[in-house]
C-alpha cells in the first residue's frame, strides 16, 4: 500500500465517543487516587497507573468525535531502500519529486532592462526584488531589472529555460546581461553579494565589518530552511499535523528568533549600525513570521514576545524601497499589493491585479 500503509485511519462517528472517552478518564482518575491512598502512594501504584493515565491519553489524542485522523503506526520501521511510488501528499505535492532537471520545454522570456530576475514573491524571492528596489533607490540606474514571475506552485521552475539558468529549480534566479556576456546568478544570498559588488552598495568594505556582514547574510540561509520547510511545512503544509514535527520545527524557529532578538537588543541592524544585505536577506523571513504573513503563525509562535525583532521589523517596512520589493512578483493577498510582473517604475501604480481587473 506503499506510503498510506505507515498510518492507521481512525474515524470516530459516535458523537457519544468523546463524552464517553472523557469519563473513563475521569473514573480513572479517581480510582488511581484511591489505590495511591490505600496503598500509601507507594512507587509501585504510582507506576501502573501512570501507565494506565498514558495509555488513555494515546487513546484520547487519537479519537476525535467526527473527525477523520490519521496517525502514524508505532509499527513502522523505514525500508532499507527507500523508492518514491506516489506523490506524499501536502500543498506542493504536485511539484516535488526526487530527481532534477526540467519537465517541459518552456522558455524564459527576455526583457529590455540588464538586469532579468525571475522569481516569485515568496521570502527568498522578495530579498532580490528588495535589493533591487534600493539600488533604485540610490540612483544606480544599471540596476533596471525586468521581473519574470515563476509560479513554483504550477511547476513553472522545472521549464527548460529555467532549468537551464538554475539546475536546483528554485526561484530567484538572474541574469545580468549589461556585459558582453549574459551571467547567470542564483541562489538568494549569491544574487545579494553579486548585486552589492557589482554597485558597491549594502555590503561594508572594511575587512571586520565585512566578515560579520557575511556571517550574518550566511545565518540566515542556513537558518531559513528550519522555518520554511520545517516549520511552516508541517504547521501550515503537511497534509497530516504531526505533533514532534511542529514541536520541533517551533522550537528551532523560536530559537531563531530569540537569536535575532539578542542580536538587535545592541544593534541597529543586524550586521551593526548600517543596513546591509544581512538585513536585506533576514527580513522577508522574520518579517513575516512575527507579523503572520508566513503560515499564521505569528500567535503560536508568541511572537510578540520578541521586541527588538518587532523594533527592527517595522523600521524596515518603512522603507518605500521594501514596499515596493514586497510587491513585486507576489501571487498572494490584497490585488493592490499584487504586481505580478515589473518592466518600469511605474508598473506599481498602473500594473497591479486591481489595476489590471478594472482597466484602469
Amino acid at each position: 500500500m506503499g506510503w498510506f500503509a505507515r498510518f492507521r485511519l481512525t474515524l470516530a462517528i459516535d458523537v457519544d465517543c468523546g463524552e464517553e472517552l472523557a469519563n473513563r478518564q475521569s473514573a480513572h482518575r479517581r480510582d488511581h487516587t484511591r489505590r495511591k491512598a490505600d496503598l500509601g502512594g507507594s512507587s509501585a501504584s504510582s507506576s501502573t497507573c501512570e501507565s494506565d493515565e498514558r495509555t488513555l491519553d494515546m487513546y484520547a489524542h487519537r479519537l476525535t468525535p467526527g473527525v477523520l485522523k490519521m496517525t502514524t503506526s508505532l509499527e513502522y520501521s523505514p525500508p532499507k531502500v527507500w523508492s518514491w511510488d506516489k506523490p506524499n501528499g501536502g500543498r506542493f505535492a504536485n511539484v516535488n519529486r526526487p530527481i532534477s532537471g526540467s519537465t517541459h520545454d518552456k522558455e524564459l522570456p527576455i526583457g529590455r532592462h540588464p538586469l532579468q530576475l525571475y522569481s516569485q514573491g515568496t521570502p527568498n524571492g522578495v530579498k532580490v526584488a528588495v535589493m533591487l528596489e534600493e539600488l533604485l533607490a540610490l540612483g544606480h540606474r544599471g540596476a533596471e531589472y525586468d521581473a519574470w514571475l515563476i509560479r513554483i506552485d504550477r511547476g513553472d521552475q522545472f521549464g527548460s529555460g529555467f532549468a537551464a539558468l538554475n539546475p536546483n529549480s528554485k526561484i530567484p534566479a538572474l541574469v545580468d546581461k549589461s556585459g558582453p556576456m549574459p551571467i547567470r546568478v542564483f541562489e538568494s544570498g549569491a544574487i545579494l553579494i553579486y548585486l552589492a559588488e557589482k554597485f558597491g552598495a549594502f555590503l561594508p568594505t572594511g575587512l571586520g565589518a565585512r566578515a560579520e556582514c557575511l556571517s550574518w547574510l550566511f545565518w540566515q540561509a542556513g537558518s531559513a530552511p528550519y522555518v520554511g520547510g520545517g516549520f511552516g511545512h508541517f504547521y501550515a503544509y503537511a497534509p497530516t499535523k504531526i505533533e514532534y514535527a511542529i514541536d520541533r520545527f517551533a522550537m528551532e524557529t523560536k530559537r531563531q528568533l530569540d537569536v535575532l532578538d539578542r542580536r538587535l537588543e545592541t544593534n541597529k541592524f543586524i550586521a551593526g549600525s548600517d543596513y546591509t544585505i544581512a538585513d536585506i536577506a533576514a527580513w522577508p523571513w522574520y518579517a513575516g513570521l512575527t507579523r503572520g504573513w508566513l503560515y499564521d503563525a505569528a500567535e503560536f509562535l508568541q511572537a510578540q514576545e520578541y521586541k527588538n525583532v518587532a523594533r527592527w521589523v517595522d523600521a524596515i517596512s518603512e522603507r518605500p524601497a521594501v514596499q515596493r520589493g514586497r510587491m513585486v512578483n507576489r501571487v498572494t493577498g490584497e490585488a493592490s499589493s499584487q504586481l505580478h510582473e515589473r518592466h518600469d517604475a511605474s508598473d506599481f501604480e498602473t500594473k497591479t491585479q486591481d489595476k489590471l481587473a478594472t482597466g484602469r
